[in-house]
């Protein structure tokens, strides 16, 4: 299991406005602004966004390298997917795979994909098996 991963982005205010909007319908909000003079020398400021107390996504200012990364969020429903991806493109995102089953992965894998505002892979994801009691 991941605990955190950073993502550089080139426009942070921006980036805060569509991930507060694309992640939401998820659950996961923004949950921590770190300041990097608090770190050691060089660390950056970072925004953080969580859910059920954990921070683990941070977005910091940087250079950007598009495709380089792809992230996959956990959705607990088809209709999370739908709503995430809803308002990611209504924040500007591209679409790169609209909602619907993968069946290639599997029968129970639903799915969306996006491109965010800088270029990077997003994908919101509810596999029904994942969240069996």
């Amino acid at each position: 299991m991941l605990d955190h991963i950073f993502l550089s982005v080139s426009d942070i205010d921006r980036s805060i406005r569509f991930y507060t909007a694309a992640l939401t319908p998820l659950g996961i909000t923004g949950r921590l602004d770190y300041d990097g003079k608090d770190g050691p020398p060089g660390h950056p400021d970072l925004k953080g966004f969580g859910a059920n107390g954990r921070v683990f996504f941070w977005l910091r200012e940087g250079v950007v390298e598009g495709r380089a990364v792809h992230v996959g969020f956990v959705a607990h429903s088809q209709d999370q997917v739908d709503a995430a991806y809803a308002a990611a493109i209504n924040c500007g995102a591209v679409d790169n795979g609209a909602p619907g089953a993968r069946l290639h992965y599997d029968p129970n894998y639903y799915a969306a994909n996006v491109l965010d505002p800088d270029g990077y892979s997003l994908e919101f994801v509810y596999k029904n098996w994942q969240h069996a009691q």
